[in-house]
């Protein structure tokens, strides 16, 4: 007993330095195996069924793949996507320029930041419900600002035209204050002396910015990348809040669409719920891999 004891403790004293950090991480490895991989691996075996989420599931093989491929709401949906991905991405450049007019010692910055990092705090829900009214054609500031220079003011959110852009740009609000904040945060780690070196040699503006601060800010930048292609894959509680996927379904996108085949009255058919979401997780593999590859690339 004495002999094994010993053995146990000489084991754990020569590896402790390894085990610990594992022993650490455990929890989060852990729930993300359950609540992250897991789920994924289900979705990918429900979306061979049919399945109403309560009776027996039937196989059906490859048949609700065969049925996106025919569905004009699911094209719908696919190109507000890409639609989502494009315009979102304007989120990163705007970060970096008000987190570069926030970088500063000057008179009230504080106030300013604080202005900047509001968007970030509050819900989606409520971003959602300030948009829906300032875009009312009645009563919303957009209509009074129309108004005063004698113009009609559009309905977007009625307008097959402008829903998609209206509520891309109610979410942009938040995503540039999250990528300001991202910013923020690279720009304090910049190394001065780089700085000071670049001034002896003459560069300044544009060339310091390019050449000397944006490469110091590449992990900041990887992040902001990969935080907005998943906010405008995933995009849904604006899209709920402010249109239902209307007018006639023309703002739905594929996280929103999902929703409704799955899990509203609508449709409570799981399996092609989870085709979609296959088809979005793939999506975003694609993208968040690509980034992934151009920033090893860098490195090396």
């Amino acid at each position: 007993m004495t002999s094994s004891t010993n053995t146990q403790k000489t084991f754990w004293q020569r590896h402790r330095l390894t085990l610990t950090p594992w022993l650490f991480l455990l929890p989060g490895l852990v729930m993300f195996l359950l609540y992250v991989i897991l789920p994924i691996f289900q979705s990918i075996l429900i979306s061979f069924y049919e399945w109403d989420g309560l009776t027996v599931a039937k196989y059906i093989g490859l048949a609700n793949y065969h049925e996106l491929w025919q569905d004009d709401a699911f094209y719908t949906s696919l190109k507000n996507n890409l639609i989502w991905l494009i315009l979102y991405m304007l989120a990163i450049p705007a970060g970096l320029t008000i987190a570069l007019f926030l970088n500063q010692t000057v008179f009230g910055i504080r106030l300013y930041k604080s202005l900047f990092f509001f968007p970030f705090v509050i819900s989606q829900v409520v971003v959602g419900l300030v948009f829906a009214w300032f875009y009312d054609p009645s009563n919303g500031i957009l209509a009074v600002i129309y108004q005063a220079f004698g113009g009609k003011p559009p309905a977007i959110l009625a307008d097959e035209r402008y829903v998609t852009y209206g509520i891309i740009a109610a979410g942009l609000w938040p995503q540039i204050a999250y990528c300001m904040i991202l910013y923020l945060t690279g720009l304090n780690n910049v190394a001065p002396e780089q700085i000071e070196a670049a001034r002896l040699d003459g560069a300044k503006g544009f060339r310091m910015l390019w050449h000397v601060i944006l490469p110091q800010l590449r992990p900041a930048t990887f992040i902001a990348i990969v935080v907005t292609v998943i906010g405008a894959l995933r995009s849904f509680d604006l899209i709920s809040i402010m249109t239902q996927g209307g007018p006639y379904g023309s703002s739905r996108v594929l996280a929103y669409y999902m929703y409704e085949t799955a899990l509203s009255e609508y449709g409570y058919r799981m399996g092609y719920g989870a085709a979609i979401a296959v088809v979005l997780f793939l999506i975003m593999m694609v993208y968040i891999s690509f980034f992934l590859w151009r920033m090893y690339q860098q490195e090396k």
